[in-house]
């Protein structure tokens, strides 16, 4: 019998600056999700707050309460849950994306490329190792944002067995074609599952245009949004990754020691 994963990206405005919003409707989508069967999660990054910049030190004290009833939710719906808030830590704040699986915290994952063009790399300090966490709908690989033009990233947690690789963003307009090749080349590439959620709309002063994703290890788009509010749903088969993986065998194939 195949294995198989309803996943969904679940793409929205946020609301700037104001967690009650966001929060809110997070959990009024996360209810419905939950009738519906789905088994894995990815929210945009920064999924609460956004990057309200002058309030950021003060919003982060407010991630500890966030992430104890996102654990709470996924305990009673029976998911996995994944995004990105700031995360207090030593005087600092990283944009750090929580694995959430039944009730428990997996794993957690400090980006690690900071985005200059946006001030993140004045606001936040950076993460300095990658996040592989085994999980009850698989192997995750972690990704944030800017860190898919990084292939590096996604090639270790490939190596290194990742099955999905999760993408929560804030990518705003006009990079809308990047945000599309690179996710789907870090799939094909890597020959995996990427489920990356994009917020959407005006936050801000920037323009989102969507566009969550979740792509097939051959780089088939299973699910895409728009630019509205969407919960962008696929159901992921592990067999036909691996199926594709014994069809055209890059691991097997390649020759690290000559690069």
């Amino acid at each position: 019998m195949s294995r198989t994963v309803k996943t969904v990206a679940l793409q929205f405005t946020i609301t700037l600056g104001e967690i009650e919003p966001n929060l809110a409707h997070v959990r009024t989508k996360l209810a419905r999700l939950a009738r519906e069967g789905t088994q894995l999660v990815v929210l945009p990054e920064m999924w609460a707050t956004g990057f309200a910049y002058k309030k950021l030190n003060e919003l982060a004290l407010r991630t500890a309460g966030i992430v104890e009833e996102l654990a709470d939710l996924s305990r009673q719906y029976g998911m996995v849950i994944v995004g990105s808030l700031p995360e207090p830590h030593d005087g600092k704040v990283y944009n750090c994306a929580y694995v959430l699986d039944n009730g428990v915290l997996k794993g957690k994952y400090r980006k690690i490329h900071l985005f200059s063009l946006m001030q993140e790399d004045r606001f936040f300090d950076g993460g300095d190792s990658w996040l592989l966490v085994e999980t009850s709908v698989g192997k995750l690989g972690v990704f944030i944002c800017y860190d898919l033009r990084f292939p590096e990233l996604a090639r270790r947690l490939a190596v290194e067995g990742a099955e999905i690789l999760v993408v929560p963003g804030e990518w705003p307009k006009p990079r809308d074609e990047h945000w599309r090749a690179l996710l789907l080349g870090r799939a094909i590439e890597n020959q995996l599952f990427v489920v990356a959620a994009n917020c959407c709309g005006l936050v801000g002063k920037l323009d989102f245009f969507g566009m969550s994703m979740v792509i097939g290890p051959k780089g088939e788009v299973l699910a895409e949004g728009g630019y509205e509010q969407a919960a962008v749903t696929a159901t992921i088969d592990f067999d036909e990754m691996a199926a594709w993986r014994e069809q055209i065998p890059c691991f097997d194939d390649r020759k690290p020691d000559c690069y």
